[in-house]
C-alpha cells in the first residue's frame, strides 16, 4: 500500500494550497486555482518545487516515490473537496506534448490523472471527461 505524506494544508481552507515532501526530500506543492468566471469552478495544478529541478513544476524525479505522490494527492483531493462541498467542477491537464502549440494529444500524465480521477471521484455522483490533453470532472445533479 502506498505510503500518504504528512500533508501541510492551506491556513484558510479555501485558499487551495496545500504542500507535502517524499521521503528522498522532493517538495510537492498542490493548487486549486480557481476560474475568475466561476468560482465554484478550479483547476488542480501540482509540481515539484525543489530548486534542483529549475523551476521545471512538471519533472519527472524517478524517485520511485509514484505511487505515494499519487496517494497524497489523492488525500488533498478529498480534503479539498471536504472543506469546499460547492465546488462543482475540477480540472486538470498533463503538460504539453511538445512545443507545437496545435498538438493536443493526451500526454502520458494526463492518462494517469484519468485512471485517478476514476478512483477519486465516483462516477454515481461526477462525470469524468476528456479532451485533448484536458480531464474535466464535473458534479452530477441530484
Amino acid at each position: 500500500m502506498p505510503q500518504v505524506y504528512k500533508i501541510i494544508p492551506p491556513g484558510i481552507p479555501s485558499a487551495g494550497r496545500y504542500y507535502f515532501t517524499t521521503e528522498s526530500g522532493v517538495k510537492y506543492e498542490v493548487r486549486f486555482g480557481r476560474k475568475q468566471n466561476n468560482v465554484l469552478s478550479v483547476n488542480i495544478v501540482f509540481g515539484v518545487l525543489n530548486d534542483e529541478y529549475e523551476g521545471e513544476e512538471y519533472v519527472l524525479t524517478n524517485r520511485g516515490e509514484f505511487y505515494s505522490v499519487m496517494a497524497t494527492i489523492e488525500k488533498i483531493i478529498e480534503d479539498f473537496r471536504s472543506n469546499n462541498a460547492n465546488v462543482h467542477t475540477f480540472e486538470f491537464a498533463g503538460e504539453p506534448v511538445s512545443k507545437r502549440p496545435k498538438s493536443n494529444a493526451p500526454t502520458k500524465r494526463t492518462k494517469v490523472y484519468m485512471k485517478w480521477a476514476a478512483k477519486i471521484f465516483s462516477a454515481d455522483q461526477w462525470k469524468i471527461t476528456q479532451v485533448g490533453n484536458k480531464v474535466t470532472i464535473k458534479r452530477l445533479r441530484s
